[in-house]
């Protein structure tokens, strides 16, 4: 990457087809980030509501400190819990800044000083050339001749949530809600419903409310996804965020005064910043102490911009993850994985269990089979608090794992093992193996969470001690995947090595990435799968490196369409991971029913499809020939949800993949789901009409590729972009395939 040092000016810009940043450098030193904004050509200009159209290059932010760093001793200059206003923050002054360039990125550095404690930040944007996402972090230098104690740092701050010409009355703020068994639930609030207009002209103070979110913890996503979104509905305006961290992160939205200083105080106008964050002192018990000479880097943030609404500012984030991941055949290919867990074996197989169902999978056309939880522990032994050596057990596999092993290769697939790495059970002798300091510690003791210890891969024993179990695993049993489950979350973190627990929280945090590399390295076509008791750690730090991401372990095929459906706003189709667990039992709508959630993202097939009748089997079959003709558009395609985001007790649902040449979309019709409703109070119509925006005008041909017998019936409407579905049986879903022609003018 070449680039060139500047010092002293007054503006710093930098400007594409998709994105434009400007930095203003006042008189004072203070470099404000003014301008971040999409570029996005043929795209009307928003008015200012009296008919002038302002283009992007006149509109200025009211630019806040490009950095906020609260530092013990120094403090906020406005009381509250706002990452926006600290002592610190303020007094950094521009000191130079350089760009970088090469064939992907462009990179941008602003070098800053605080000349009273010696503190220097170098804040660093990275840009996705033409994609119109922005990178950022900051790292911290104590250059002075004392420590300094860092309670919080901004990974991006920045200013002009409404956009140009955009008011805030105009603005939608979005995030997502995470539970287990119920991810990806995403909320809607008004700005000025969470920031309510509190009449700043009759105070003349700046707010000191904010509205964020949250996550303490080793879940990153635990409670909602690491990522928002602030989108103008009026003018399309929309940046969507994410936070690139797999342990406690923070994010706020607040009011802030305007930058027109000859305006009467209480008449400037207000603006919203953003701010991103990795831990904290207040809400993370993350507090560093930073000694002459040493550094500190925040974790990675992203933020992705459009003028044209939430899908477009997704679809640019999608773009970006595949940018950022680390480069691996699956992403190619999505195999069709087997695994034996939900709703099927439940963590306890045996030879004799296992056998009919490797048979079964392989016929349905599944490319790797994956033996979930229990194959280490013996029959009739409790293993949650035992597990930690991860070896085969022998009365599970009387002749041994490899028989099982070796039927799978025989039978075409790659045989896959669960593992969850980062835990020792209080009961496994790997407990005592391992030093004191090879795991989470407070006051001097062990952390125990629901009976395990948690390792702390920051110490060297913990890492060899992993590195032998997958090197067991692959390089002795030939396993060529591994499903790495996370099924206990420890608040705040570690105290081993005299450190807050925040801080040694993250130290493992990092440290766990750098083995997953380590693993990566050594096994390049290994495939691995991120779990965390479902979507507990949906992350895109674990994400650049994990090829795939479990969606959720929820078991109830009527409930599970809202997950999958909202599923790529976290995670790129081919990376996220949605159950299929069909039954014998069941009908061939339900059967197609809960395949039809699979379709648009990574197949993950259960259940005992080796008691159905040759019909089922040929219905899954069928469903699985299908995906193994889309996966190769699935690969480059991006989501759009015709009837916009779930709900959780929708009766529709419908989600989209609009590839190069085809467009792609599931529709599942529910019926009443849970007791959301009483039957008499549901109005549920037999058919439903999809907007397909990026299709309007076009002669299109709508194929049901999937279930072909399921009764669904499909009309294309061209001058609208509109397709009307019928499902008239709920529960049932189908795929449709768009394949569009020409414009209907010919």
């Amino acid at each position: 990457m070449v680039g060139a040092r500047t010092s002293s000016p007054s503006e710093v810009s930098w400007a594409d087809d998709a994105l434009e940043l400007r930095i203003e450098v006042g008189e004072d030193g203070l470099a404000r980030l003014v301008q971040l904004a999409a570029c996005a050509a043929g795209v009307a200009a928003p008015t200012d509501g009296n008919g002038e159209e302002p283009t992007t290059r006149d509109w200025r932010a009211a630019g806040l400190p490009l950095v906020d760093v609260v530092m013990s001793g120094s403090g906020r200059a406005w009381s509250g819990g706002r990452y926006a206003e600290s002592v610190v923050g303020g007094r950094l002054r521009y000191v130079g800044h350089e760009e970088r360039v090469n064939d992907l990125w462009r990179e941008l550095q602003i070098d800053l000083e605080d000349t009273v404690t010696g503190l220097r930040a170098d804040v660093v944007y990275r840009a996705l050339k033409g994609r119109g996402v922005l990178q950022s972090r900051v790292r911290l230098t104590n250059d002075g001749a004392v420590p300094v104690t860092i309670e919080s740092v901004t990974s991006f701050l920045g200013s002009g949530l409404a956009g140009p010409a955009g008011r805030l009355a105009d603005v939608d703020l979005m995030w997502a809600e995470n539970d287990w068994l119920a991810e990806n639930r995403w909320q809607v609030r008004a700005l000025r419903e969470a920031l309510p207009d509190l009449n700043r002209g009759a105070h003349e103070h700046d707010s000191r409310g904010w509205f964020g979110f949250t996550s303490a913890g080793s879940w990153s996503s635990g409670t909602y996804l690491p990522m928002g979104a602030a989108v103008n509905r009026r003018t399309g305006h929309a940046w969507v965020w994410q936070i690139e961290h797999n342990g406690g992160w923070h994010w706020q939205v607040g009011e802030h005064t305007g930058r027109d200083a000859s305006a009467h105080d209480g008449d400037r106008p207000t603006d919203a910043y953003l701010a991103l964050l990795g831990p904290t002192d207040a809400e993370h018990h993350w507090r560093l102490v930073l000694r002459p000479g040493e550094s500190f880097e925040t974790v990675p943030v992203a933020v992705a911009l459009s003028n044209e609404g939430f899908e477009a500012a997704m679809a640019r984030l999608t773009d970006y993850r595949r940018a950022i991941r680390r480069p691996h055949q699956d992403h190619r290919r999505l195999p069709v994985i087997f695994n034996d867990y939900l709703n099927t074996l439940m963590g306890d197989p045996t030879t004799e269990r296992l056998m009919p169902l490797i048979t079964a999978a392989a016929s349905a056309g599944a490319e790797y089979f994956c033996i979930d939880s229990g194959w280490y522990n013996e029959i009739g032994e409790g293993w949650w608090d035992t597990v930690g050596a991860w070896r085969p057990s022998t009365t599970r596999f009387p002749n041994g794992i490899t028989e099982v092993l070796d039927r799978i290769r025989a039978e075409g697939m790659v045989p896959g093992l669960w593992l969850e790495p980062e835990v020792v059970g209080v009961r496994s002798p790997v407990a005592e193996q391992l030093p004191t300091e090879a795991f989470f510690t407070r006051d001097g003791a062990r952390v125990v969470e629901q009976g395990r210890y948690h390792l702390d891969l920051s110490h060297p024993s913990a890492v060899k001690h992993l590195d032998e179990v997958v090197d067991f695993l692959v390089g002795d049993l030939g396993i060529g995947y591994l499903k790495m489950d996370y099924n206990i979350s420890v608040v705040p973190g570690t105290e081993t090595g005299h450190v807050s627990a925040g801080v040694g929280l993250l130290a493992h945090n990092r440290a766990f990435l750098d083995w997953v590399d380590g693993v990566l390295d050594r096994y390049p076509s290994l495939t691995l799968e991120n779990c965390a008791s479902g979507g507990m750690r949906t992350d895109y730090a674990l994400l650049s490196r994990f090829q795939l991401q479990s969606t959720s372990d929820q078991q109830d095929f009527l409930r599970y369409p809202a997950i999958a459906a909202a599923a790529p706003t976290a995670i790129t189709p081919e990376q996220a991971a949605v159950w299929a667990c069909p039954q014998a039992e069941w009908s061939d709508d339900e059967i197609a029913f809960t395949i039809c959630g699979a379709l648009l993202g990574r197949l993950h097939l259960s259940g005992h499809i080796s008691r159905m009748s040759p019909a089922q089997q040929q219905l899954v079959a069928d469903a699985i020939s299908v995906y193994k003709q889309i996966r190769p558009d699935l690969a480059s395609a991006f989501p759009f949800w015709p009837l916009g985001l779930p709900g959780w007790t929708d009766s529709w649902i419908a989600l989209g993949m609009a590839a190069r040449s085809v467009t792609h979309l599931v529709v599942w019709h529910r019926g009443r789901v849970g007791d959301a409703l009483e039957p008499h109070e549901l109005v549920d119509p037999t058919e439903i009409v999809l907007p397909v925006a990026h299709l309007h005008n076009r002669l299109v041909v709508p194929e049901v590729r999937y279930p072909m017998l399921g009764g669904a019936e499909v009309e294309w409407r061209a001058p609208r972009g509109e397709l009307v579905v019928a499902l008239p049986r709920p529960p049932s879903a189908c795929l449709i395939s768009l394949h569009s022609r020409q414009s209907p003018s010919g």
